[in-house]
């Protein structure tokens, strides 16, 4: 079998990557690897690939908002079965990557009707990689799930294999500056992408009424300031990798020339004041305290705000937040945004279209995405005084061209959408689909589940005609909450200091 592998590590040298992020913001994350100087870059599902050198895939880890990790593709084969899985492995030498000193962990992500286990495929490339230490020197490097020296993940498609370093280590959604979080905190990456999304940069200020624990808070603070959202990382996997260049990194972390003034203001509000309390420690943890204020008030108490803003926000939807009238929050948010947010555009992130309904407005554009397994829909609501025809008279938008476009985009929507949750997808839609781009003759948009969701959708269906009013009290679940971590409550940047800048975890000897 043909086999291409890639083992130059080489500072310089052009070599082939893959981001992978979440379902709806790949056209975001291609445009920030666009402005971080990458080639070559392809969109495919879940994931962006790409060319650069080993400086760009440093940055990229560094300072991608919307990536969950950075992949190094080494080697492409064919594999029909188990065996040919472990034969292909065993003739890489892996010696130019570990050795008995060092520990290592697969990850596997597999469509394939032969290979029904992810671990399954997992375990043979470990085998293969064991095997070979022990032929070639009497003794094998060990497995280490949860800090090991190198990561590796393999994809597999039908019969084709993709085998990558994980340059990323723990997901990139984990910047590390949450300290505490409440019930279904938002993911950092989908806060920032939905950020992103809306074009806002710091030109105004930026108003989240319902901010949990102030995820979207943070991530619009680092995005105004254009700070690296890798700051508050402890390390990344490619820190242990054997060709490491720990001055390169340290040169790019560093580096704030690109940093930027905001002369706006941030805002957070939130009912609940359990919630009020951790996004204000989670924003000092970040040390953006200086740009955030949070305070404790209920979106129905919402009042025009004194200067120019935009408000992006992500209200409970019922799955995993319980509130006693959903329906009726929604409405309330109608009613705020048209009496009390007169000249702002209003972002908003939700789940179901009966909440959407209740909202009352047109939105200008509607963005699918997901949120963790909930396939969610982000909408803009551009707010003005007065009748429409007036308002477009006076020189103002609702829609822009752009928006026209991709609203016009055929197979944008699902044919009668119907909000359901996804079953198909794993581990919170971290695993990009790499066949997107390296297997062109498959058809990747397969839904492996039609069957039950066309049986779920029936039912939604049946339930709306015929129990509409009960479903304003049905009963919710809750969400997990996101694992702490600790050791930035001391960030403080009114002195103008970078975090860690001072106490840099490299004590490199010279």
């Amino acid at each position: 079998m043909e086999q291409q592998i890639d083992t130059v590590l080489t500072q310089n040298a052009e070599q082939e990557f893959i981001a992978k992020t979440f379902m709806g913001l790949e056209p975001v994350l291609a445009k920030e690897l666009a402005q971080l100087g990458a080639k070559k870059i392809h969109m495919g599902r879940r994931m962006v690939s790409f060319t650069g050198d080993k400086e760009l895939m440093y940055r990229a880890n560094f300072s991608l908002h919307t990536a969950i990790k950075v992949l190094k593709p080494i080697a492409r084969f064919k594999a029909q079965s188990a065996d040919d899985v472990y034969n292909e492995i065993k003739k890489i030498d892996w010696s130019n990557y570990l050795d008995n000193d060092r520990t290592f962990a697969v990850d596997a992500v597999v469509f394939s009707e032969e290979f029904r286990h992810s671990k399954f495929v997992s375990y043979k490339v470990k085998d293969a990689i064991v095997d070979q230490f022990r032929e070639k020197t009497g003794s094998r490097p060990n497995i280490s799930v949860a800090n090991p020296d190198l990561r590796l993940h393999i994809h597999v498609a039908d019969a084709d294999c993709t085998l990558c370093l994980d340059s990323s280590g723990e997901s990139l959604h984990r910047r590390g500056y949450r300290q505490e979080s409440v019930e279904a905190p938002l993911n950092e990456v989908l806060a920032a992408g939905m950020i992103l999304m809306t074009g806002w940069k710091g030109d105004t200020d930026f108003i989240d009424p319902m901010c949990g624990s102030g995820t979207l808070l943070v991530e619009a603070a680092l995005i105004a300031r254009n700070m690296a959202p890798g700051l508050f990382r402890k390390e990344y996997a490619f820190e242990k990798w054997p060709d490491f260049d720990a001055d390169l990194f340290d040169r790019i972390y560093n580096d704030d020339s690109q940093e930027r003034e905001f002369n706006h203001h941030i805002y957070g509000y939130d009912v609940d004041m359990k919630a009020v309390n951790t996004a204000r420690l989670n924003a000092k943890a970040a040390g953006l305290t200086a740009d955030i204020t949070v305070e404790q008030q209920d979106f129905k108490d919402f009042t025009q705000p004194k200067e120019k803003s935009i408000i992006v926000t992500n209200p409970p939807y019922g799955e995993r937040i319980s509130t006693p009238d959903l329906l009726g929050t929604y409405r309330m948010i109608g009613e705020r945004l048209k009496h009390q947010f007169m000249g702002g555009d209003a972002w908003i992130l939700s789940y179901r279209e009966e909440c959407f309904e209740q909202i009352g407005l047109k939105p200008s554009i509607k963005i699918p995405v997901f949120n963790g397994s909930l396939e969610c829909e982000f909408r803009k609501y551009t707010m003005f005084d007065g009748k429409l025809k007036q308002f477009r008279s006076e020189g103002g938008i609702v829609k822009t061209d752009d928006e026209k476009r991709q609203m016009s985009e055929k197979h944008r929507f699902k044919k009668e959408r119907e909000f359901k949750k996804r079953i198909d997808e794993e581990d919170d839609n971290e695993d990009g689909d790499i066949r997107s781009f390296t297997f062109h003759k498959h058809d990747f948009n397969r839904e492996k589940t039609t069957g039950r969701r066309a049986l779920l959708g029936n039912e939604r269906k049946a339930e709306r005609r015929e129990k509409n009013e009960e479903r304003k009290d049905r009963p919710f679940g809750k969400r997990f909450e996101s694992k702490n971590r600790g050791g930035h409550e001391n960030f403080d940047r009114s002195g103008g200091k970078k975090p860690f800048k001072n106490n840099r975890r490299f004590n490199h000897d010279k």
